[in-house]
């Protein structure tokens, strides 16, 4: 039913394309339909008019000639009175005045209808009815006869007139057009009425024409956005040899292409993750004796050789370096995989937030601005990890003192904060923590990449102390939340991460996932303390999980 209203909807937009070509369709019908019935009409109309003009002046000529040619030079006024009657008593049914000199020099005006008088003649048709010319070899008489198309009380007449030749009196007729101005009024209404029929009939048409040019155009659109929604298997019916047949083809050998590039991208992907993951599990082992090993060895550094005893401090930190890259790695393919999970619990953030600077005995190098009893509903160890990484290269990128401040929507909302970037306003519901430094801030061409992973900001220091991971994975963890973290400078100097995580996670956690966990909360106790441990800094020096070479 959407679909079918989605389509309804489409085809109305003054855009579509079924629209235009009913549109265009219809105005190249209506074009020539009008030209048809306007050259028809006026055809019509000429043939009409010239028809029943020659017809009632042929008439009239030849009466006037017949019935007033036999009269005397100055007949009486009765006389032309029954002439006139004579006259216009014809099939053409016209009405006659005749104009004649009498014996006694006075001029009669006979009339076959006292509606119509000589005063009724336009005087241009009396003027050349009356002007004799000399005949010569072009003119053969010297009178003619004249007509003129005029109306009368709103009625179309034709008047014609004549003077007898050899002396005589003037006539003039009047015929009625009425008949053929009817005659013309019908034949417009039909042409009107075809023009109609055919601009409907263009419609419909152009409907036809559209449904069957665009049918194929609206499947190959749905197919698009299916396969847009990654479902790579759709496929398009092929029938016909036209262009859009053809179309069809390609677009099914292009998602065919693309379905087997993405099975292969998909498959090396797998692949790759799943190396990671084995790597990383396969080197944990060693790595456990040999983290063992450099645990007693630096306890027995100060009764080492003075020689030896360098070599062995070198051996203790890479070990610790790459112990911590192997864990990363594992989290990192964890977040590719889709594997993480959230672990929500009750956490009051300024709790949380000491708690993390305690553990690695930060709290002279951080100053902390958080209210207590901020509470949110969030995975302790994730936030930990976040804190961890964000705190741990502020202090070694920007210097102590590193400052950290915790506010909701409501209160960040109140402005006054020192240290907040010019970003837009956290969301409601959002809990916001902003770590500050004092340091030179981070440069305009390095702030798009400061989350990427293994990211380096100058060729010439290739090598870091971390492991390049960390805050990535901070950015992932934020996701995994809903949230993000955003970097930027302040204006009075220094750095500035800002994490903005929803107070309540748990739709992000389906609640078998979170029923799971905490059925399986007091088996994981061991396994979350060694995460936190190598996935944030250990101590005070900064050797945390960090962009190290972000800034």
């Amino acid at each position: 039913m959407s679909g079918s209203r989605d389509r309804i909807a489409g085809s109305l937009r003054l855009t579509s394309l079924r629209l235009r070509l009913v549109v265009v369709f219809a105005l190249v019908a209506l074009t020539a339909a009008v030209a048809v019935s306007g050259i028809a009409y006026w055809i019509n109309r000429d043939a009409v008019l010239t028809r029943a003009q020659n017809a009632a002046l042929n008439d009239f000529r030849e009466s006037l000639g017949d019935n007033a040619g036999a009269m005397p030079r100055r007949p009486p006024c009765d006389a032309l009175r029954d002439t006139a009657g004579a006259m216009a008593n014809t099939t053409q049914r016209y009405e006659v005045v005749l104009i004649g000199e009498q014996a006694d020099g006075s001029r009669c005006e006979a009339v076959s209808d006292p509606e119509f008088t000589l005063e009724d003649v336009p005087g241009a048709l009396r003027s050349a009815v009356a002007e004799k010319r000399p005949v010569d070899a072009v003119n053969k008489a010297p009178y003619h006869l004249y007509w003129q198309r005029i109306t009368v009380g709103g009625e179309p007449y034709l008047v014609g007139g004549a003077t007898v030749i050899g002396g005589g009196p003037t006539g003039y007729m009047f015929k009625s057009l009425a008949p053929e101005r009817d005659d013309l009024n019908s034949l417009a209404w039909s042409l009107g009425i075809a023009t109609a029929l055919a601009l409907v009939g263009s419609a419909l048409l152009a409907q036809a024409a559209a449904t069957t040019v665009l049918r194929p155009v609206q499947q190959l659109g749905e197919a698009a956005r299916r396969l847009g929604e990654g479902k790579l298997e759709t496929r398009l019916r092929v029938s016909g040899k036209d262009e859009l047949a053809e179309l069809s083809r390609t677009f099914n050998r292009t998602a065919e292409a693309l379905e087997q590039r993405v099975a292969e991208l998909s498959a090396r992907e797998e692949s790759s993750r799943r190396f990671v993951a084995d790597m990383s599990h396969e080197l944990r082992t060693p790595l456990t004796a040999i983290t063992a090993v450099t645990e007693v060895l630096e306890d027995e550094i100060d009764s080492l050789d003075p020689m030896v005893a360098p070599a062995v401090t070198l051996v203790v930190s890479e070990t610790r370096r790459l112990n911590d890259l192997v864990e990363n790695l594992m989290e990192v393919t964890r977040f590719d995989a889709g594997t993480a999970r959230l672990v929500l619990d009750d956490v009051d953030v300024a709790d949380q937030v000491t708690a993390c600077i305690d553990a690695r005995a930060w709290l002279d190098a951080v100053e902390l601005d958080a209210d207590r009893g901020i509470t949110a509903r969030l995975d302790p160890r994730r936030l930990d990890v976040i804190l961890a990484n964000l705190i741990g290269n502020a202090l070694k990128h920007g210097g102590s003192p590193v400052r950290v401040s915790v506010r909701t929507r409501e209160s960040a909302a109140e402005g006054a904060e020192p240290d907040g970037d010019p970003g837009e306003g956290p969301g409601e519901d959002e809990l916001v923590i902003r770590v500050a430094d004092r340091g030179p801030g981070i440069p305009e061409d390095v702030l798009p990449h400061v989350f990427d992973r293994f990211y380096k900001a100058s060729a010439s220091r290739p090598r870091s102390e971390g492991s390049g991971l960390g805050l990535s994975i901070a950015m992932e963890n934020a996701h995994i939340h809903g949230g993000s973290i955003t970097a930027g400078n302040a204006p009075e100097g220094g750095a500035v991460f800002t994490l903005r995580l929803p107070r309540d996670a748990s739709h992000l956690a389906p609640e078998q996932d979170r029923d799971r966990d905490r059925a399986t909360a007091t088996d994981t106790d061991t396994a979350t303390d060694r995460d936190r441990d190598t996935d944030a800094a250990p101590g005070p020096d900064g050797g945390g999980e960090h962009r190290e070479d972000g800034r």
